[in-house]
Formats: C-alpha cells, sequence, structure tokens
C-alpha cells in the first residue's frame, strides 16, 4: 500500500499552518475559564508561557525541523525512546482531545442556548443534544480529506475566532479607558496571587491547558511545502497572537462580568451583552453568537484530524489492529474518526452525572490537562534526550546554547507540566464539584482507565498488523 498520495501532497501553506495552530490552540472558549481568576489572571498568563508555551514552542520547532515526518510527537518520542513510548505519547495526545471535545463543545451549545434561552446553558440535555450533533458534523467534515478540513478551519479560524476575539478585545479597551465600573482591579496587590493560598495554583490549569496544542500542527509534515522553514516561521507568528489574544480577552471579560457570575459554557456571551446593553448594540449579540459557534466548530475540526493522524502512523507501524487502519477514499482515518466520535459521545454524558455544568466542565478540563502533562513530559525528555543521541541531525531550528540551552528549557516546561499535572487534583473552591472524595475519585478513575490501552495494544500487538509501504 503507498500512503503518500499526492493529492494532498502540500496542501497547507504557510498561512493555513498559522490558522490551524491559532486555531487549535487559540479559542475564545478558553476565555470565561482563565477570567474566572480575575486580576490574578496575568500573573498566571505569564508564569505559564514562561513556564509552558514558550518552551513548547521552542522545543517542538526544534523538533519538527530536525524530523519533519508525518506524526509529529510520536515520531519524535519514538526516535529517542522507542516504540513503546512513542505510541503511549500520540495515545496521550489522542485521548486527551477525546476527553476535551465534550468540553469545547459546550462552549458551543452553551452560545447556542444562550442565544435562544439564557437558561438552556444550564439545561444539561440541551447540552448534550448539541454537543453530539455538533461533533458528528465536524467528524463528517473531516472524512471527506485534508483539503476540505483545512478550508473549514480557515474560514472557522477567520470568521469565528479572530473577528470575534478582536471584537471583545475592542469592547474590553473602550469599556477598560472609560468610566465604565471595573470589576477587577488593576493594583499590585490584586495582580500579584495569594500565595498563602494553595487553591490558588487551580488557576494553572485552565491557562495552562488553553495554551496546549502548540505542537499539534506538526503532524501535517506530509501536507506543507519545506517543512524544515514552514514550521518554527509558524510557530513563531502563532505564539504571538495566542498570548496577546488570550491575555486581552481573559481581562475584557473579567473587567465586565462579576467573578462569581462567570458560566464556564456562556461566559463569552455574558460578556457580549453587558457591552452590547451599554452600548447600545443589542442587535449585534445573534451575529456574534454565530461567530463564536463557527469558531468552536472549527477549533473542534482542527483536533479531530491532527492527533487522529499522528496516531494513524502508529497504527500503521503496527501497533492498532488493521480495521483501525483503514482509510477513505480521501486518504481520512474514517475508522478512527468513527470509534472516536462514539468515545465523544460516551464521555458526554459527564454532564448528566455532575451536580452543575462548570463542576463537569472543569472535570473534563482537569483530566484532560492532566493526560496532555504526561505527553508533554515525554515529548519535552525526547528533546533532551534527542540533542545528546543525535547532535548530528540537522536541524533548521537549533535552541541556542548546546545541551544547556535545550536543558534549560526543555527543564523549565517540565517543571510546569509537573505543576499543572499536581494541581489537577484541587478542585477550585469556586465551582461546585460535590464532596472533594467524589472529584478526586472519578479523575483517578479516569486516568487509571485512560492511560490502560496503549500498554494492553502493545502487550498484545502482532507483527501481521504492521503495513508494508511500497517504495
Amino acid at each position: 500500500m503507498n500512503l503518500s498520495k499526492p493529492k494532498t501532497k502540500h496542501a497547507l501553506s504557510l498561512f493555513s499552518l498559522v490558522m490551524i495552530t491559532v486555531g487549535s490552540v487559540d479559542s475564545v472558549r478558553n476565555l470565561p475559564a482563565t477570567a474566572l481568576f480575575g486580576s490574578e489572571l496575568v500573573f498566571f498568563f505569564f508564569l505559564g508561557a514562561l513556564f509552558f508555551l514558550i518552551p513548547c514552542a521552542l522545543v517542538s520547532a526544534e523538533l519538527a525541523s530536525g524530523w519533519p515526518k508525518q506524526g509529529g510527537v510520536y515520531v519524535w518520542v519514538k526516535e529517542a525512546f522507542g516504540d513503546r513510548f512513542g505510541l503511549l505519547a500520540i495515545w496521550f495526545q489522542w485521548i486527551e482531545n477525546v476527553i476535551w471535545y465534550p468540553a469545547i463543545l459546550s462552549f458551543v451549545a452553551g452560545t447556542v442556548g444562550y442565544l435562544i434561552d439564557p437558561a438552556l446553558a444550564s439545561n444539561k440535555v440541551f447540552l448534550v443534544s448539541v454537543i453530539l450533533s455538533s461533533f458528528w458534523g465536524a467528524t463528517i467534515v473531516n472524512l471527506l480529506g485534508m483539503k476540505s478540513s483545512a478550508r473549514f478551519s480557515t474560514f472557522c479560524t477567520m470568521a469565528g475566532l479572530l473577528l470575534p476575539m478582536s471584537l471583545i478585545i475592542g469592547l474590553g479597551c473602550v469599556w477598560f479607558f472609560s468610566d465604565a465600573p471595573l470589576q477587577i482591579a488593576f493594583t499590585k496587590t490584586a495582580l500579584l496571587p495569594d500565595f498563602k493560598n494553595p487553591t490558588m495554583w487551580v488557576s494553572l490549569t485552565g491557562i495552562i491547558l488553553s495554551f496546549c496544542g502548540v505542537e499539534i500542527a506538526t503532524v501535517h509534515a506530509n501536507d506543507v511545502h519545506n517543512p524544515q522553514h514552514a514550521f518554527p516561521r509558524a510557530l513563531l507568528y502563532s505564539v504571538l497572537i495566542i498570548l496577546g489574544t488570550l491575555v486581552m480577552g481573559s481581562l475584557a471579560i473579567a473587567v465586565v462580568v462579576p467573578q462569581a457570575q462567570i458560566s464556564l459554557v456562556a461566559g463569552i456571551m455574558q460578556a457580549f451583552e453587558i457591552f452590547f446593553n451599554a452600548y447600545h448594540l443589542g442587535w449585534l449579540l445573534p451575529l456574534v453568537a454565530v461567530m463564536l459557534v463557527i469558531g468552536g466548530l472549527g477549533t473542534v475540526s482542527n483536533w479531530i484530524i491532527a492527533p487522529t493522524k499522528g496516531l494513524l502512523v502508529a497504527a500503521k507501524e503496527g501497533h492498532l489492529p488493521p480495521v483501525l487502519q483503514k482509510e477513505n477514499r480521501h486518504g481520512a482515518p474514517k475508522t478512527l474518526l468513527i470509534a472516536q466520535a462514539v468515545i465523544v459521545s460516551l464521555l458526554s454524558l459527564v454532564f448528566l452525572l455532575m451536580p452543575t455544568v462548570n463542576a463537569s466542565y472543569w472535570l473534563l478540563t482537569a483530566l484532560a490537562a492532566q493526560l496532555y502533562m504526561l505527553m508533554y513530559l515525554l515529548m519535552f525528555a525526547a528533546g533532551i534526550y534527542l540533542r545528546i543521541k543525535s547532535p548530528e541531525q540537522h536541524r533548521l531550528f537549533k535552541i541556542p546554547g548546546n545541551y544547556w540551552g535545550m536543558g534549560l528549557v526543555a527543564g523549565a516546561g517540565i517543571i510546569g507540566c509537573i505543576t499543572t499535572f499536581c494541581v489537577g487534583f484541587i478542585p477550585p473552591d469556586n465551582i461546585q464539584v460535590g464532596s472533594i472524595l467524589r472529584y478526586e475519585t472519578l479523575l483517578i478513575s479516569g486516568l487509571i482507565l485512560m492511560c490502560l490501552p496503549p500498554f494492553i495494544t502493545y502487550r498484545f500487538r502482532k507483527s501481521s498488523w504492521e503495513v508494508v509501504t511500497a517504495a
């Protein structure tokens, strides 16, 4: 079987790559979760950028320019530590997203519900119904192939992310510089968190997760012309856009919506409604809601295909049964995409189990963040090890400072990952998650359940599973 398909070769331009990366990471749906922590969010965004976003961008840029192969993190970790850990890394990236999809789509559902009737934003049955229909619709788009997915993602990023993000940042700036009342303070005392309060570190979970995915576009190595040049440039542009919009957008919500009233699934609509009512622009609210729905669907579309393509590379190297290796005539991994949609459908029922919608959203966010941190730990370790193991490997982009430079950058990322993983077990005190025992039991059970499959498939894999590729 020939895995090289000319019709998908070089389907993405540098602009498309930036749009996919920004659309995958940057998202208005992250803003309510980060705005929840008030003026302290500036400190945590700075901390998150220093100990996570920048290390992720630098390490993944070096690895992508040195090993620009289809598969992304799977290829890098496999090159460093072998097949088993490569499979584990791509599994963490894939399953994290499967858990995260109900959370991002609950934002889409909350936006739709808020537009029809604000009470629907807290209606669990309504949320689950919209989540399921939206995810299956996005799956169908990706079954039509990479070009179809790229066009859809680029449109959604422009119309559904950058446009409403720019709008809310602009409105927030106008509000800040006018005499309008502010819900947060910008004094030195308010900007710095209370370090005596252990729950303050919970902020990192939402903020670090909002930075996750900057490496995701590297799975499209076969779809980009000259990936050694394209990936470092795309990552640089993407980081600048992501950091600026997330900080400003979160503050725009925090200055107008009282902290206790921020909804994790409808917070962005709450902010827009306050802005529009103040400026007599209420007629714009339905239009913004449509933009937000488009942006949310675009984000899901980006994530549906990227980790799945990485998992498909691992599958074809014999790590998953042949049934999961099947592609349709558009080159889309049809069995994996359908299996993914089925799992997401089942996980969406979490919204029916937790006491509140905010609690369901946060549980899924914490579980997804912890699984993703495990993947990033493997990626940072691979960056350090490959610098030592393969110093002769040509890298168009290389972190300066030889071994010390890579150790410092990747080490900072490892510290950020371990901290985020640990604080995920602390429930936020301003979200009703039920008893701490119930919360932590669900979280630990979810971690164990989601970590088992790659160990099981690796243990029982057969040589007949590997696809023999044509020269």
